[in-house]
């Protein structure tokens, strides 16, 4: 007898014998167990799942001497000759080679007569999609009402091509991809039975080939078996599928790891000595990458199927997360990017010199070189100074003499979206004016005194006047400027001792200079460009003031806690002197000291804030606690509420004095009592901030 291949010698011939598909087993089971049979079945799903297979199962099912049941007894001679191929009731089609409607017709024709052995006459009509469009109509009033002697089992791997009223006249059913779990499962059960030598990491490699088909992991396996001489070896398969050893993939993640691009180059010249599939090894990377993501979330889900396991947990405790994460998304991308590289070698090389080059910032020997001056203030860029999120603090206005010119610049009129944001966009001077540089100290760092604020910011509304300007309460308060309105404003910077003051001009030479700003000779940006005017219409200026009176800003509620004491209090006056940003700051600043024994710090972290802590924000903190008391301190973080007062809840409650003390003095200041006396004008509570404006010597 000649051989037979794996595929056919242990194709299923009962249901019990099959692997997987459980969902469509049950239903089909259960169906012939209990008589309710449909005259039309459709099987869907990709190729080597078991179409075909349980078609033939269903017709050995309906036509076996035995009777109707899900367990044929294969004995009789309707079963051998159905498993043999030569029943003649089991009509089998191929509509590949048999499209044109001459063929459907031919065939419907013998249709309403008796089968001539079996119980039912089967029609398996496999890949039913490549039907014409006049034999899908020609097969449809016969599909939904065929004579009780017709079964029609229809098999498919691309449903969509199917008209709508043949899925209507169907029952379907669609068939899983095989997992590599369950094909290892199968093909270790078959080489057992064959008597035949394996390596189990062998069988992982030809499951992950088959890609989800039963059939093809059978083909793979006679072909590994004649490669290998009788045996099924993991080194044999490797060089058969032409893939690399997985040693090679993490000896690249190792130089990743180190940081060593020397080491990382000379990796990819050994690979490229054995010529490998770029694409696949930059595809087996990321699966590497994968199973390191998923060790380091829950360790014991992952496999040894590839004897690996030791390695994977190894790298999870090496990588940071968000490394692992940066890693996979870079070579995601890379291998999007890699078949518009000049060689596919040099594709790779440069997916892996961005992971090295662009790696987190805090990775010891990642390359650092200095960046430009993105050109934004310091208050936005540099979180040092104020780790606590808080608002930015606006400039005053103030001239540069002791009188106040005809010219004195005024703060100009802003819309009543953008009242909010005014403080924190005046605290960015505009090109061209000199600015004394910002002066670090620790002073500065810490939240300001709430006693009495330098200054108040409001915007309080005239009956008869659209424009609303900001009123600026210092000690003596300014007198309202002459200048008309219609000149275009420009806010000055404060005072400084060393800088120099430029001479007075005209009006009309300070409105042409605040239209074009001198440029910087340094800056490489080009100067502004010479815009028309645009004089915005009264009428046109269409806002609701009292839809603004009736929803005024919410004001920031306090913390329920008591102010700190003890070591609360000293973890609130070293925490500004750490240096740290970020989300290590947001992590630090909602922390609380509450126990040091020795070089052992204890501290209770706000389980608010629990999303963002991790081990790696755990190692930052511990490290700027080490850098700021010159020795090595041990830091431990609890997820308990606080029971005093951290950083962030004494900022909070500080900003909340400073706004209560800010609306008392606009209430009480003569001048805005007077315009409301007079003028009938309003408060807008929404709008008063408080201002923090240097004395002036």
């Amino acid at each position: 007898m000649s051989y037979q291949v794996l595929a056919r010698k242990w194709r299923p011939r009962t249901f019990r014998e099959m692997v997987g598909q459980t969902h469509v087993l049950k239903a089909l089971i259960n169906a012939l167990d209990s008589q309710r049979l449909h005259h039309a079945y459709l099987f869907t799903g990709t190729r080597g799942v078991g179409k075909t297979t349980i078609a033939r199962i269903i017709a050995k099912c309906l036509n076996c001497e035995t009777g109707i049941s899900s367990t044929p007894c294969g004995k009789c001679s309707v079963c051998r000759e159905i498993d043999e191929g030569r029943f003649v009731d089991l009509i089998e089609v191929d509509a590949a080679s048999r499209t044109k409607v001459e063929d459907t017709r031919e065939l419907l024709e013998n249709v309403q007569y008796a089968p001539t052995r079996g119980r039912y006459k089967v029609y398996l009509i496999d890949e039913v999609h490549m039907l014409s469009t006049h034999s899908f109509n020609a097969l449809l009033k016969t599909l939904e009402e065929p004579p009780p002697h017709v079964k029609f089992l229809l098999a498919t791997t691309d449903p969509q091509k199917l008209p709508v009223t043949i899925l209507s006249r169907c029952l379907q059913f669609a068939l899983k991809n095989m997992p590599p779990e369950r094909v290892v499962e199968h093909l270790s059960h078959v080489l057992t039975a064959e008597n035949i030598p394996f390596e189990e990491d062998a069988l992982w490699l030809l499951g992950r080939a088959a890609d989800g088909s039963m059939r093809d992991a059978m083909s793979l396996t006679d072909q590994a078996i004649a490669f290998g001489e009788g045996k099924v070896l993991a080194a044999d398969v490797r060089a058969m599928l032409g893939t690399l050893d997985h040693g090679q993939v993490y000896g690249v993640l190792h130089a990743l790891l180190e940081g060593d691009a020397r080491a990382l180059l000379d990796a990819v010249r050994q690979l490229a000595e054995q010529g490998p599939d770029w694409n696949g090894l930059l595809a087996e990377l990321l699966n590497v990458l994968h199973r390191v993501a998923v060790a380091q979330v829950l360790p014991e889900a992952v496999d040894n199927g590839q004897g690996d396991r030791d390695k994977v947990l190894a790298l999870a405790q090496a990588l940071p997360a968000e490394d692992v994460q940066f890693y996979y998304q870079m070579g995601l991308i890379g291998r999007r990017d890699l078949p518009l590289a000049p060689d596919p070698r040099s594709g790779f090389e440069m997916v892996l010199l961005r992971m090295l080059a662009f790696r987190p910032g805090d990775a010891g020997n990642a390359p650092r070189s200095p960046l430009k001056d993105p050109g934004i203030g310091r208050a936005t860029a540099d979180s040092d100074a104020t780790p606590v999120a808080g608002a930015a603090l606006a400039a005053p206005v103030v001239a540069a003499s002791g009188d106040v010119a005809p010219s004195a610049p005024v703060t100009p009129p802003a819309p009543p979206a953008a009242v909010a944001s005014l403080a924190e966009s005046s605290a960015q001077p505009p090109v061209g004016v000199p600015v004394a540089e910002p002066v670090e100290s620790p002073a500065a760092v810490e939240a300001p005194s709430v006693e009495a604020p330098a200054a108040v910011e409001a915007t309080v509304d005239l009956p008869w006047e659209e424009p609303r300007a900001p009123l600026a309460e210092t000690t003596p308060p300014p007198e309202m400027p002459a200048a008309p309105v219609e000149s275009a404003p420009v806010s000055a910077p404060p005072p400084v001792a060393a800088a120099p003051v430029e001479p007075a001009v005209e009006p009309a030479a300070s409105a042409s200079a605040a239209a074009v700003p001198a440029a910087d000779e340094d800056d490489d940006e080009p100067p502004p460009g010479d815009y028309d005017y645009y004089e915005v219409d009264p009428e046109a200026y269409d806002y609701d003031f009292a839809a603004a009176e009736q929803a005024p800003a919410e004001p920031e509620p306090l913390p329920d806690v008591p102010p700190a004491t003890g070591l609360a209090a000293e973890w609130l006056d070293l925490f500004p002197r750490l240096g740290i940003s970020g989300l290590t700051a947001s992590i630090a600043a909602n922390c609380t000291l509450v126990a040091v024994d020795g070089d052992t710090w204890k501290m209770h972290l706000d389980p608010a804030q629990g999303a963002l802590f991790n081990a790696t924000q755990q190692r930052r903190l511990n490290e700027a606690l080490n850098q700021y008391h010159g020795r090595p301190l041990k830091l431990e973080i609890e997820l308990r509420r606080p029971e005093q007062e951290t950083p962030a809840q004494a900022a909070a409650r500080k900003r909340a004095e400073r706004q209560k003390c800010a609306e008392a003095s606009i209430h009480n200041d003569p001048l805005v009592q007077q315009m409301i006396q007079q003028f009938s004008a309003v408060i807008r509570e929404g709008s008063i901030e408080p201002v923090d404006t240097p004395v002036t010597p």
